[in-house]
């Protein structure tokens, strides 16, 4: 499988009132593995960026000045995603801005509903933690994924974290509700902590234990056996593996 985990930012809020995308940003993911392989483009929008945007994200009118139009980088950036599936938190935000942008390029043809599927992250948190937040931060803490170097908004950078988050979110286990229900309640320590996957391989990753863990199970083991009358199966089946 095929997936694009997908991140804009913009001028503003609304595209019917005229806000534009000024940065894509895009991470591959094939068959649970990141590849390597992205894509990353500032958008001169054509329009000034609203203060409240600014703030969130960083990005000047000033620094776009000199960058490629929508309609200069569509069709690499189509190309990029044509066919998979895309990965989005929050996904009709970014998909509404793509189409609109492509609406004002009448490119009715190419709209993101006819050359990809939706993968929808927000709506899957929802799903998997009711109550709680989910917005990115949250679910970075949930789940243990650092994303310290996220002061401000970027595409790209979001895009990374988001599919690390993903990962984690699709890659075990991630609640544990002792008391037999749910409460509904925002306590983020009903969420245990989720298996770790080592986001290059899309493997659980492998913890050895210690030599003083080793230590303690060894003793462990010969307190069994003695209390058994030597009759512990583990240390009996660790002396035939050895064997």
């Amino acid at each position: 499988m095929r997936q694009i985990v997908l991140d804009t930012e913009t001028t503003g809020l609304e595209p019917r009132l005229g806000h534009r995308i000024i940065e894509i940003g895009c991470v591959e993911v094939i068959d649970r593995r990141v590849t390597g392989n992205r894509y990353h483009q500032y958008i001169n929008p054509e329009r000034e960026i609203d203060e409240g945007a600014e703030e969130v994200h960083g990005i000047s009118t000033a620094f776009l000045a000199d960058k490629p139009l929508f309609k200069d980088i569509v069709d690499d950036f189509l190309n990029f995603i044509r066919g998979a599936e895309l990965v989005i938190h929050n996904a009709p935000f970014d998909v509404g801005f793509i189409d609109h942008e492509l609406n004002q390029l009448n490119q009715q043809n190419n709209h993101m509903e006819k050359i990809c599927t939706v993968l929808d992250t927000l709506v899957l948190a929802r799903k998997m933690h009711p109550g709680q937040k989910n917005n990115l931060d949250a679910l970075c803490k949930r789940y243990g994924i650092d994303n310290s170097q996220r002061d401000l908004h970027g595409a790209l950078l979001d895009a990374e974290i988001l599919a690390d988050t993903y990962l984690a979110m699709t890659g075990g286990q991630t609640m544990l509700s002792l008391g037999g229900h749910n409460d509904g309640s925002n306590n983020e320590n009903t969420v245990s902590k989720p298996r770790i996957v080592d986001i290059e391989t899309g493997h659980l990753k492998v913890v050895s234990a210690s030599a003083e863990e080793l230590a303690l199970h060894q003793a462990r083991l010969a307190a069994i056996d003695e209390m058994s009358g030597g009759a512990c199966v583990w240390l009996k089946e660790s002396a035939q593996i050895e064997q």
